[in-house]
């Protein structure tokens, strides 16, 4: 018995045939009967979870299927999902996301689903379900303001552990994809340049007014070719057929502009980026 159970555990592993798991075991020859495992009882489900107080979504996860089901059941429950199906509450429970791309690149020829995709799925289920709109406590990444907020306090939190005494008042964004990286940069940028002349303007969802002023003033935008965007076949950015505006590819709580989509340089790659922010600021390159 203690063969057979091996056996059928060995059978149970992934690319494993039964012949093989035989052979592994030491057994010869064909069994003369069919022999199966049979594991312990399933445990009871527990009633004793504490309740779920928030929903966090921080990237496209493996089994879309599951997870939907499951933070539907989270949502739809109140936080108990173990407690049966009971009149939805809405609002329902905070929900915060973050990494808000539709589409990115992989080794594949063309652009992989990303979590701005399965967002928009969480989106129409719940809609559908609820017939109420999906709301979100806070929308993190890029393209979100509070996304550069961020990393424009890590620079100067860097600057000033080197002992660089002036303030940084121009920053460089770098990425390879129109819709996030390229429309982040701009729309931080136009944020700057209100806080600039008006003080810093009370966001949205998509990020929360910054505790120490900004010492920046402008964000450049720099655009390479080695991702989402591709000059050879920029369908994604250009207008589509008649003249309309681009399909927008953006989260459902940001506005779209078009012209936001435009970066102020666009380059090969990464490698020129960096020498193309060398010549802005007036180093010498080796």
């Amino acid at each position: 018995m203690a063969a057979w159970g091996c056996v059928a555990a060995l059978g149970a592993a992934r690319g494993l045939c039964w012949r093989a798991a035989r052979a592994a075991a030491g057994l010869q020859g064909r069994p003369a009967r069919r022999c199966y495992a049979v594991g312990p009882a399933q445990p009871l489900p527990r009633n004793d979870f504490p309740r779920i107080e928030g929903v966090l979504l921080l990237g496209e996860p493996v089994r879309w299927e599951t997870s939907l089901q499951l933070i539907m059941d989270v949502l739809l429950s109140n936080g108990s999902p173990g407690a049966g199906l009971a009149t939805p509450p809405y609002p329902h429970l905070p929900v915060l996301a973050s990494n808000m791309d539709l589409l990115w690149m992989a080794e594949a020829k063309m652009p992989r689903f990303g979590h701005g995709t399965f967002l928009l799925c969480l989106e129409t289920i719940y809609q559908k379900v609820t017939g109420k709109e999906l709301r979100y406590e806070g929308l993190m990444g890029k393209p979100s303001i509070l996304t550069y907020q961020y990393a424009e306090d890590l620079i100067r939190r860097q600057a000033e552990r080197r002992g660089w005494a002036a303030p940084i008042r121009k920053l460089y964004a770098v990425g390879d994809n129109p819709m996030s990286d390229v429309y982040g940069a701009n729309l931080f940028h136009q944020y700057l340049q209100k806080a600039t002349h008006d003080g810093a303007p009370e966001l949205g969802a998509g990020g929360t007014r910054q505790q120490q002023p900004s010492a920046s003033q402008s964000c450049i935008s720099i655009l390479v070719c080695t991702g989402v965007y591709n000059p050879r076949n920029p369908q994604s950015t250009e207008p589509v057929l008649g003249g309309g505006e681009p399909p927008f590819h953006g989260h459902r709580d940001l506005c779209f502009s078009p012209g936001l989509m435009e970066a102020s340089h666009v380059v090969n790659d990464v490698n020129e980026a960096v020498q193309l922010v060398f010549r802005k600021e007036g180093w010498a390159l080796e």
